[in-house]
């Protein structure tokens, strides 16, 4: 343990409890290091350094190790987005074949699972509110089933390193069909790359220059990017996937560029670390503001944290998960909105927010208590529709439980 103040509010012998039982994680071979991170009122309550960032190298985990934090990427890209929506460049219901003409007439599956050819026309246009949702048809190849997924992999490649510029994968995605109509559903997909690209086109520069001018070097972000320069590689944590019969950590190797690569992917793309993405949700906790700079109106913010899903949208599993029990979401975050019912997954007060990464990373805003908790892993899960279900089963839970007891366990010591 690096850090651990006696803060108001705090109860120190039960907030001393959180670094034992995660160093018991790491120690019992389940995760190769942790890094945990509560900030309160203003102040860092703890920071937790915890086991190897390179088991092969023995290097520890840092507080500047990099992350890829994976869909962690989403808020940042809907923060973008929101910004240009505040200036009037574009508006929650203009449809995006306006910037995207390459999604202007699109076709949807008859069954979202059927043959590729048996389509109908889109009944409407998908808009930008349906890209910061999830509700305008488009898939993931691991959301899906049957042909459609298969297809999105032929067409695309890897979800976060697709061999394709900008330009090149939008219209390959555009040249599939909608697994849903819009506005029908939430499914889980490639929209938040899309809104990532179709800001840059409506900005007149490239989405990653978008993003390091307005939001992370004004923020101090200097970590955060959408790959690791050569001069920081040995800070970068290795991705470990656990065999489920031998339990040991192997290596899963990612494409290395030396150069920013020309594929920057706003759902899942960006590398980052506890103290650059602190910065990031210390803002949207403080409704747009950080450090005397407004980045978006309090207004805007509350809009984005604020449920926008159906009851019947709700009540449909994500990838195999029950996650809308408790929880809605907004504008590229999710936001707990019955406290009871979604102790089963974790902790936090009404009105928390915060979206995680397929990695294991996660992070959560929590209003009431005016405070942020961050937890950085880097543990590999295979893709599929059923992930969600199948992150909280299998034969080493070490592995599933860390983040909601870490949770659990930051709540449960709070005293006033």
């Amino acid at each position: 343990m690096d850090k651990d103040l006696a803060v108001p509010g705090f109860a120190p012998d039960r907030l001393a409890q959180i670094a034992p039982m995660m160093k018991g994680v790491v120690d019992a071979g389940d995760l190769s290091g942790i890094v945990t991170l509560v900030w309160r009122k203003g102040q860092e309550v703890q920071l937790n350094l915890i086991g190897k960032r390179d088991i092969e190298r023995n290097l520890p985990m840092e507080r500047d190790t990099l992350f890829r934090i994976a869909s962690m990427t989403k808020p940042i890209t809907s923060v973008a987005a929101l910004m240009l929506i505040e200036e009037g460049r574009i508006a929650l219901s203009d449809p995006i074949g306006k910037w995207l003409p390459e999604f202007a007439e699109m076709k949807v599956l008859k069954a979202p699972d059927g043959p590729l050819g048996e389509t109908v026309p889109s009944p409407r246009a998908i808009t930008i509110e349906d890209l910061m949702t999830h509700r305008g048809g488009l898939a993931y190849g691991f959301t899906s089933k049957g042909p459609i997924g298969k297809a999105h992999e032929d067409k695309l490649g890897a979800v976060l390193d697709s061999p394709h510029g900008p330009d090149e994968w939008l219209k390959r995605l555009a040249s599939l069909p909608l697994s849903f109509a819009p506005g029908e559903r939430m499914h889980y997909s490639h929209s938040t790359d899309v809104l990532g690209f179709l800001v840059g086109r409506v900005a007149g520069m490239s989405f990653r220059d978008f993003l390091m001018q307005r939001i992370f070097r004004p923020l101090g972000m200097n970590d955060t990017d959408f790959y690791v320069p050569p001069e920081k590689r040995g800070r970068a944590a290795v991705v470990y996937q656990q065999d489920q019969a031998s339990g040991a950590l192997k290596p899963v190797p990612f494409p290395q560029y030396d150069t920013p690569p020309d594929f920057t992917a706003g759902g899942g793309g960006l590398i980052s670390t506890a103290d650059d993405y602190l910065a990031f949700a210390r803002m949207l906790l403080a409704g747009g503001e950080l450090n005397g700079k407004r980045y978006l109106k309090r207004e805007t913010v509350e809009l984005m944290r604020t449920n926008r899903l159906t009851p019947e949208q709700r009540a449909i599993p994500f990838l195999g998960f029950p996650m809308w029990a408790g929880m809605g979401f907004g504008l590229g975050l999710s936001v707990i909105m019955e406290p009871d019912k979604h102790e089963w997954m974790g902790a936090g007060s009404k009105g928390s927010f915060g979206w995680p990464g397929a990695f294991g990373t996660w992070w959560q805003a929590d209003p009431e208590k005016e405070m942020i908790l961050i937890f950085l892993i880097q543990n590999y899960t295979p893709l599929t529709s059923e992930m969600a279900a199948q992150a909280v089963t299998g034969a080493r839970m070490g592995a599933r439980v860390a983040c909601p007891m870490f949770q659990k366990m930051v709540y449960g010591a709070l005293d006033g």
